[in-house]
């Protein structure tokens, strides 16, 4: 009887997999980015070859680069969060709603952690590779060389920018990181929607607080500097 049940299923296995790979999985690769974004070399692009997952994602943002970036310097796990859905990826711990003033000097070979604790006190993570301020930055994990993760901030006139982010990642089929593989092939959109949201929120709110005014989600100096640009 299980082996007459298995092989009724697998006409509707394949159907989900058929309409996954065809309709879901290019769907959920290029959320929100054209096609000439889609086409457009970034940064990285050529550290990891034939990658088995190449997404690129993006959003409008109604902000200059300059309200954007402090957003994406500060991001990660025990920093100032993924702006996503921190009970899955920051242990609970909001995701901050203001500039943090000693997060926003990054440089090249800091870690971005995705986790922090028992067995790794240091963080694991990827590692800055590059970065051209208030332009690009290029993260890669450093240990296997096989993901890139890139972030890039494209002009579209003085008040909006393309924000634009793009994954590469080479599976490995016989080793234990299949698992996490896996796991960001089916959820990955999920919390990469939600983060480019989360910044688009957060740095729009920015651009439209009127210079003199510091509402309570992005007071402190740091905020002011970069929405008031600096001072004579």
């Amino acid at each position: 009887m299980c082996a007459r049940a298995a092989l009724r299923a697998l006409p509707i296995l394949g159907i989900g997999v058929g309409v996954y790979l065809r309709v879901i999985r290019p769907w959920q690769l290029r959320w929100g980015a054209t096609d000439d974004e889609v086409r457009r070399a970034m940064p990285g692009d050529g550290l990891v070859a034939r990658p088995t997952f190449n997404a690129t994602r993006a959003v409008t943002v109604q902000a200059p680069p300059s309200l954007i970036w402090p957003w994406i310097v500060q991001i990660g796990f025990g920093r100032a969060g993924w702006y996503t859905y921190d009970l899955l990826d920051n242990f609970g711990r909001p995701s901050a709603k203001h500039i943090i003033p000693e997060l926003q000097h990054l440089q090249t070979g800091d870690l971005i952690p995705f986790y922090q604790g028992i067995g790794a006190p240091e963080g694991v993570g990827m590692k800055v590779k590059a970065l051209q301020r208030e332009e690009w930055m290029l993260w890669w994990d450093d240990k296997t060389h096989d993901t890139t993760w890139t972030w890039a901030l494209y002009p579209v006139d003085e008040q909006r920018t393309r924000l634009t982010t793009r994954v590469r990642m080479r599976y490995r089929w016989t080793k234990p990181t299949i698992l996490f593989s896996l796991l960001v092939e089916f959820t990955d959109l999920v919390m990469m929607r939600k983060c480019l949201l989360g910044i688009k929120q957060r740095a729009e709110h920015l651009a439209t607080t009127p210079p003199g005014l510091t509402p309570r989600e992005s007071q402190g100096p740091a905020a002011a500097a970069v929405r008031d640009g600096p001072r004579a």
